[in-house]
């Protein structure tokens, strides 16, 4: 079965000329619930049959804040911006990100971002797959324009990352070229946890590195033999640890994201809450 990683890696190939063209604190559970949101890959199945319905089962479960991500129907699962924008409201909730790609249909993606009245478009793989610094900082400047790009309409943009871009060349980590090559006003870093852990890098060892660049989060267990996600509390990320340093970070929202489950996406992401809770 392919992974998302996999999934991720070959949608997105396209050219570099493509895509040049166009209150954090260390939080108690409780406050951290009160703010949870949830990248949809989570329940991609389930929203790509009933995006509506399923996003009344994850309002009940108390998640406040939505993270689409791009599917066969598009940017808001074959819903309109507007119609994205308003069934959120209407169960409690806010559409804040949304992951999609850099690519020839750049310049709707803005546009409906818009209309959709969330506040960051985040590039969700790597662009080209040159595994070099050369290449970094080809695709970091590439971000900087998209960056200024989502400025000029009102919105932010951002990166989120995998497994891949903390491999090592010549002694350089490919993601540190990535950091130290992109505006921080313009390029907002979304830091998957659980990929960093995975690849043997301390998300903390980054906090203090590169303070305040990663408003938004990616919180997710890994079952570090398999290299896949699990349940909260049954993984090798320390969850109450990342939220005892998320100050540093400069997060602003954190996505829960899980893409293997115990049973089902719906009981998965349960449990995730209540161990939230009990935090």
């Amino acid at each position: 079965m392919i992974t998302r990683k996999e999934f991720l890696w070959q949608s997105g190939a396209f050219t570099l000329g493509a895509l040049l063209l166009p209150s954090a604190c260390a939080m108690s559970g409780n406050k951290v619930n009160e703010e949870l949101g949830i990248q949809l890959y989570t329940f991609r199945d389930q929203m790509m049959k009933d995006p509506k319905g399923t996003l009344e089962q994850i309002a009940k479960i108390g998640i406040k804040k939505i993270e689409t991500a791009r599917s066969n129907k598009g940017h808001y699962y074959g819903l309109s911006p507007k119609e994205m924008k308003s069934t959120c409201e209407a169960l409690g909730m806010k559409l804040v990100s949304g992951h999609i790609h850099l690519d020839d249909q750049w310049e709707q993606t803005i546009e409906e971002a818009v209309v959709s009245g969330q506040e960051y478009l985040i590039c969700s793989t790597m662009p080209t797959h040159g595994q070099t610094p050369d290449n970094y900082k080809k695709v970091a400047e590439a971000f900087n324009k998209a960056g200024e790009n989502c400025k000029a309409a009102g919105l932010k943009f951002g990166y989120h990352n995998h497994e891949y871009e903390f491999e090592s060349h010549n002694g350089e980590v490919l993601y540190d070229v990535l950091l130290d090559n992109t505006e921080a006003d313009l390029v907002h870093m979304e830091l998957d946890l659980g990929w960093a852990v995975v690849a043997g890098k301390d998300p903390l060892d980054y906090f203090n590195r590169y303070e305040g660049r990663f408003p938004l989060w990616h919180l997710k267990d890994m079952n570090m033999e398999e290299k896949v996600s699990t349940e909260f509390g049954k993984g090798g990320l320390d969850v109450p640890l990342m939220l005892k340093n998320s100050a540093k970070s400069g997060v602003k929202h954190i996505f829960i994201e899980q893409e293997e489950y115990a049973t089902t996406p719906l009981e998965s992401m349960r449990h995730n809450m209540e161990y939230m809770s009990n935090l």
